[in-house]
C-alpha cells in the first residue's frame, strides 16, 4: 500500500483583519486545517515549523500528529525532513475553509506523474500545496509556498507534463480573500470565532 503523509507548513502569516491579533489570527488559521486535515482518509498528516515556531505547532495539534521541525519554512525543507513514505503533499496553513476534496486532488495525479501543484485562486503569485513522489524529484527547485507559481515548477521539470496543476483555492492573505470566505460551509471554526467574536474591534 502506498503510504502518503499530508503536511501543513505552519509558515509566517503576514496579514491579519484590523482588529483582530495577528498571533491570534495565525493560530486560528493553523488550528482550522490541522483539524481539516484530520478529517481526510488513507493519508497520514503532521505539521511543520520552524523551532522558534514550535509553539504554535504545540498549540493547534492533536494528540500523536507529528511535527517536522525545519530550519526554514519552504516546501523543500519540509519534503527533506520526510522519511518512510511514497507521497507527500505541504500545504500552507491560512486556507482554513479548505475542502478535503481539493487535497484529495492534488495527491491523484501522482499515479501517474512525480509532481502536482495547486496554485492559489486569483491574481498573485504563490501555490496552495505541492504535491511529489518520493524521493524528491532531483529537478524540483527550491519552492516557497508565498511566491512560486505552477510555472516556476514546470520549467524546472524534464517536461512540462510531469507536473500537474490541479483546482486552486484562496489562502485568506487579505481583505478580498477574507470576502470570499463561505459562512455556509461547514468548518473553520476558529476562524470563525474569531471573525465574529468579541475581540473584534474596528
Amino acid at each position: 500500500m502506498t503510504r502518503r503523509v499530508v503536511v501543513a507548513l505552519l509558515g509566517p502569516v503576514t496579514w491579519a483583519p484590523p482588529g483582530i491579533d495577528p498571533v491570534d489570527w495565525r493560530t486560528a488559521l493553523a488550528e482550522d486545517t490541522v483539524d481539516m486535515l484530520a478529517t481526510l482518509s488513507e493519508v497520514e498528516t503532521a505539521v511543520a515549523v520552524t523551532p522558534a515556531d514550535r509553539w504554535l505547532a504545540d498549540a493547534v495539534i492533536w494528540p500523536g500528529t507529528a511535527v517536522h521541525e525545519v530550519a526554514e519554512p519552504t516546501v523543500n525543507a519540509v519534503l527533506a525532513a520526510l522519511t518512510g513514505y511514497d507521497q507527500a503533499a505541504v500545504v500552507a496553513a491560512d486556507a482554513p475553509d479548505l475542502p478535503g476534496l481539493t487535497l484529495g486532488k492534488l495527491l491523484r495525479p501522482l499515479t501517474s506523474r512525480p509532481v502536482a501543484v495547486a496554485p492559489v485562486e486569483g491574481e498573485g503569485a504563490g501555490l496552495l500545496g505541492v504535491a511529489t513522489r518520493l524521493p524528491v524529484p532531483g529537478w524540483l527547485p527550491a519552492l516557497d509556498l508565498d511566491t512560486a507559481v505552477p510555472a516556476d515548477v514546470r520549467r524546472a521539470a524534464p517536461a512540462p507534463g510531469d507536473v500537474a496543476v490541479t483546482p486552486a483555492w484562496r489562502r485568506l492573505r487579505g481583505p478580498a480573500d477574507l470576502a470570499a470566505l463561505n459562512p455556509a460551509v461547514e468548518g473553520w471554526e476558529a476562524t470563525r470565532a474569531l471573525l465574529s467574536g468579541p475581540a473584534r474591534r474596528g
